[in-house]
């Protein structure tokens, strides 16, 4: 009996095999029932079955072999995608949820061949169509499951960051009560002065977090242009930059007009991260210099500082979600999660502006952002 053939007259076998498999998938399985143990087996070894009977040229074959080229199977992908969210659903781990694939695969061929009378050499052309319906199978449940995963984590980022709001703001109120009524000396003043720039930086963290979490989750950046000029917002951001450093001291140039409708809100979110950063990498003995010149259509915004350059490999990454610099992963101190530049990117894109990086020891590095005047 060919391998299509005999998967579909004993399908309730087979699955039967897989629900004595799942049940040994603790913990998670000791909550589940027998049809939540069988979930979308059945649906899987029919669709592999169907699957099977289609024609394939060679290289169609090879194409399928790579994941690609091929016209996948909607009812195999939809039931091992659906299979892979459910797993995830009720508490299995990746590797238990693969661990099903690989006794399903098993049991099929074993079953099978111990059916057979004698060996045919479509037999294993047969072998080989099962194991590519299972392999891809086995890609879009896993490829679901992640999914899964990734959204579970972003919402629980999400709520992370909201109520952290809170305790946040309860420290800065103090800190603003204990200015205004308490005698304090200037020890306790340097205290205070501390306590609130953590805070800010703290308050500079969750506001990332929640905006990566905003674009993980789907929602472009939500923008609100309206006439504002840039180097004022420019101004501002170096002033609170620089708030309680006495050593902070970046230089700002500016050359033709800076008025443009933007988001103030979000601009102010880009001018801190991107001197913030500056700061954070630059060296101490080199100023750090932020440059506009306004053009006829657009303003031009050069983040200046020098320090260790960029790795040439690191500089498509740079803008990348949860990145982190090369002197960060060796424990030095930051302020940083490492999103402060997927954020410029995320507001420049938003204002369809583009933003670009050099990096190299004798010249330093630049952030280049250009800004449509207009949205």
């Amino acid at each position: 009996m060919r391998l299509s053939a005999f998967i579909t007259a004993n399908t309730n076998r087979i699955v039967d095999e897989w629900e004595q498999f799942a049940e040994t998938l603790t913990p998670a399985a000791d909550t589940l029932n027998r049809t939540q143990l069988r979930d979308h087996a059945h649906s899987i070894l029919l669709a592999a079955a169907r699957d099977m009977n289609t024609r394939q040229t060679a290289s169609e074959q090879v194409a399928k072999a790579k994941g690609e080229g091929f016209e996948k199977n909607p009812t195999l992908d939809q039931a091992a995608a659906s299979h892979g969210e459910l797993r995830h659903t009720v508490g299995f781990d990746l590797v238990q949820m693969t661990a099903e694939f690989r006794h399903l695969r098993a049991c099929v061929i074993r079953l099978w061949v111990n059916s057979l009378a004698s060996p045919d050499l479509a037999y294993f052309q047969d072998m080989i169509r099962f194991n590519e319906a299972i392999d891809e199978a086995l890609a879009e449940s896993t490829a679901a499951y992640a999914e899964q995963v990734n959204r579970s984590r972003d919402i629980f980022l999400a709520i992370l960051g909201h109520d952290l709001r809170a305790p946040l703001q309860a420290v800065n109120m103090s800190s603003e009560m204990l200015l205004r009524k308490a005698r304090l000396d200037s020890d306790g003043l340097s205290l205070v002065g501390n306590i609130k720039n953590g805070a800010r930086h703290m308050g500079a963290m969750v506001n990332d977090l929640l905006e990566f979490v905003r674009s993980r989750l789907g929602s472009s950046l939500p923008i609100e242009p309206k006439p504002m000029n840039l180097a004022q917002a420019a101004q501002a951001a170096i002033d609170e930059a620089c708030a309680g450093r006495p050593d902070c001291h970046p230089a700002l140039h500016i050359h033709g007009d800076t008025q443009g409708q933007w988001d103030r809100g979000r601009i102010d979110q880009l001018l801190q991260n991107l001197i913030g950063n500056a700061l954070q990498h630059g060296w101490n003995s080199h100023a750090v210099t932020l440059t506009l010149e306004g053009t006829a259509d657009t303003v031009v915004l050069n983040m200046h500082n020098y320090g260790t350059p960029i790795p040439q490999a690191a500089l498509g990454s740079v803008f990348d979600p949860l990145v982190r610099s090369a002197t960060e992963e060796l424990g030095n101190t930051s302020t940083s999660l490492g999103l402060g530049l997927f954020i410029v990117k995320e507001v420049v894109q938003a204002h369809r502006g583009t933003i670009e990086v050099a990096s190299t020891e004798t010249e330093g590095t630049t952030f280049t952002v250009v800004l449509p005047r207009k949205f």
